[in-house]
């Protein structure tokens, strides 16, 4: 019983969530710490990836405010900030990557898509019907003599209304 015990406590100490990062500490020069938020808001949380590193509370995401503060602090520019993070993290890291072949497609790709559908939709609209020709004397022959054997031959599944009363019973000959 205890063995099990302790097996379940271990699962769920796995399972735990990242632990949360340690509070930010902001730099003393106000411009600098300025500057860093504003790079903040520029740079993508490779965990949550819909946020920035400003609003997320990934522990991944403290450890690159702090690296981009030290760096801040260190008298690195903005660019050289950007190129070390896209460095460690990729393209993906930057909410506005660069427009480059590698990125062509991330770019482009869905103005290239709604261009190819409207594209498909000016093509199908200019499409024509079918011309359609009359029927020569024959043709119109043989449609009246089908048209008239109809008439006359009704079709044997199809059931007559006449064929019962309102009452569900049915007529007797």
């Amino acid at each position: 019983m205890k063995r099990a015990l302790l097996i379940a406590v271990a699962a769920l100490g796995l399972m735990a969530a990242e632990p949360a990062a340690p509070p930010d500490r902001p730099l003393a020069d106000a411009r600098q710490e300025t500057r860093a938020r504003a790079l903040f808001t520029d740079i993508r949380c490779v965990v949550c990836q819909h946020e920035s590193i400003a609003d997320s509370p990934a522990g991944i995401a403290g450890d690159m405010r702090r690296l981009v503060r030290e760096e801040i602090a260190a008298g690195q520019s903005d660019a050289t900030i950007r190129e070390d993070l896209v460095r460690r993290y990729g393209d993906f890291v930057l909410f506005r990557p660069p427009v480059r072949p590698g990125t062509w497609l991330l770019w482009f790709g869905p103005l290239t898509l709604v261009l190819l559908a409207a594209a498909g939709l000016v093509v199908a609209g200019r499409r024509r019907p079918p011309e359609v020709t009359a029927l020569s004397a024959e043709e119109e022959g043989r449609l009246a003599e089908l048209l008239r054997e109809e008439a006359v031959c009704p079709d044997p599944d199809a059931s007559s209304p006449n064929d019962g009363h309102a009452d569900g019973s049915t007529i007797q000959a």
